[in-house]
C-alpha cells in the first residue's frame, strides 16, 4: 500500500538514457569484452541532454530515484557523474557485482519494491525487453530513444546480466 502523502517517483536508468555510452563501446565489440575497461571509462560519458532535462524536469514533482544495471563497484564513479552533471539528487539502486541477471529482471525487481511505498510515477530506460516487462507489470514507462542504439550495449543487458 503506497503513502499517498509521499510525492511520487521518477524512476531513470543510467546508460543511453541520461549517459551517453557511445565512446565505450568498443570495449563491448571485442571477443572477449573487456568489462573493466567499459566500466572504467563511464565517468567520460557524456550527458544525453534530453535525459537530464526530463529528470530534472521531473524533479519539480516526483522524488528521482536511478535504476541502474551497473555493478555496485560502479557507485562512487557513478555518483560523482550524476553530481557534476547537475543531476538531481536521489538514491542509486545497482546491480550486486556477482549478479548476472538479465536488466529486465533486476530492474522490475526493484521497481516492485519501490512501489509498496510509493507511487512509481514513471520508469525512464532505453532497455526494449525492461520497458515492455515494466509495462505488463502495470508501470508507466518512457522510452529514452534519444542515444544510438547498441547491440553490443542490449546484449550485455539481456543475455549478460553485466548492466
Amino acid at each position: 500500500m503506497t503513502d499517498s502523502s509521499r510525492r511520487p517517483l521518477a524512476v531513470f536508468d543510467l546508460d543511453n538514457t541520461l549517459a551517453d555510452t557511445a565512446h565505450r563501446q568498443r570495449f563491448l565489440e571485442r571477443r572477449p569484452r573487456d568489462w573493466d575497461a567499459f566500466f572504467a571509462a563511464a565517468p567520460q560519458d557524456p550527458p544525453l541532454a534530453e535525459g537530464v532535462a526530463l529528470a530534472v524536469d521531473s524533479a519539480r514533482e516526483c522524488e528521482i530515484r536511478y535504476l541502474t544495471g551497473r555493478p555496485e563497484r560502479c557507485r562512487r564513479d557513478t555518483l560523482e557523474w550524476l553530481a557534476a552533471h547537475g543531476l538531481p539528487e536521489g538514491p542509486l539502486y545497482m546491480r550486486r557485482d556477482d549478479d548476472r541477471r538479465p536488466a529486465r529482471f533486476t530492474k522490475l525487481a526493484v521497481l516492485r519494491r519501490l512501489a509498496r511505498t510509493h507511487e512509481v510515477r514513471m520508469l525512464v530506460d532505453d532497455d526494449e525487453l525492461v520497458c515492455a516487462d515494466a509495462e505488463r507489470a502495470g508501470f508507466t514507462v518512457v522510452r529514452a530513444r534519444w542515444a544510438a542504439p547498441s547491440p553490443e550495449l542490449k546484449d550485455a543487458q539481456e543475455r549478460q546480466g553485466r548492466t
